[in-house]
């Protein structure tokens, strides 16, 4: 297969070099990627500056393309202008940390294999649940393998998000399909103060785990699972629309003047 690799820890991160070792052997991978780590940007796009492409090497071989923007600007101007619409798939990661819960939104992970999906491509994400001496040589074994496995299935247009524990392989209890868990994000900011007395804060957070129901992304990550959500990018809230299209709004009930 022809795939498009690409991330939001940036091009020379270990878990995109990881996957495209795993990947290299069996297809054919263009990596198209942020120059520098890009995380959180969710699918912010590039419209005020120009996008910048660098032609990036490991060695004498050709690997990629650097580009200057987000992760969604990597997946727009790959298949729009640097290796065209003739690709299998969309990969996103490995990403050194899980996307579950509400964080899912604020991915760039996340939002670069739903760009893809958006433009019609099977797209895939993955992350590994860990932030400290991540090793990705089995999440990049499973990825491939998983990848393999969805070569004639019908998912063009959706994005799969997949979440791989931290843990030694005998020790994953399986695989699970999941929904992303809604439940509300407790956030908190750890507020300092450095050597010349100027108060800064560090962002944190974590999302309220009582009562999570069994099919959650978050809790079968927690509990050894490999978490498989499918996601859509019509955020459409379908139980209100199917009410509000019924209100009588009139916009002569309004004063626009």
């Amino acid at each position: 297969m022809r795939l498009l690799l690409t991330n939001d820890d940036g091009i020379y991160a270990p878990g995109i070099c990881a996957l495209y070792d795993a990947l290299i052997e069996e297809h054919e991978v263009i990596v198209v990627a942020p120059e520098a780590e890009r995380s959180a940007v969710g699918h912010a796009i590039t419209l005020s500056d120009p996008l910048r492409v660098k032609k990036i090497k490991a060695g004498r071989q050709f690997l990629g393309f650097a580009i200057n923007g987000t992760p969604a600007d990597c997946v727009k101007i790959a298949i729009h202008e640097l290796i065209g619409r003739d690709i299998d798939m969309v990969i996103s990661g490995i990403n050194r940390g899980a996307n579950v819960g509400i964080n899912v939104l604020y991915s760039g992970t996340v939002s670069a294999a739903t760009e893809g999906a958006i433009l019609g491509y099977k797209a895939l994400a993955f992350s590994l649940n860990s932030y400290k001496d991540p090793d990705f040589c089995f999440a990049s074994n499973f990825a491939s393998q998983f990848i393999n496995s969805l070569k004639d299935m019908d998912i063009n247009g959706i994005c799969l998000n997949i979440n791989i524990p931290d843990l030694p392989p005998h020790k994953i209890r399986g695989i699970k399909i999941t929904r992303q868990n809604i439940s509300p994000f407790i956030e908190k900011f750890e507020k300092r103060v450095d050597p010349h007395g100027n108060v800064y804060y560090w962002q944190t957070g974590e999302i309220i785990r009582e009562d999570e129901p069994e099919d959650v992304d978050t809790r079968a990550l927690r509990e050894g699972y490999i978490s498989i959500t499918p996601i859509h990018h019509d955020l459409t809230y379908y139980p209100a629309f199917a009410k509000m299209k019924y209100w009588n709004i009139n916009i002569d009930d309004f004063s626009l003047a």
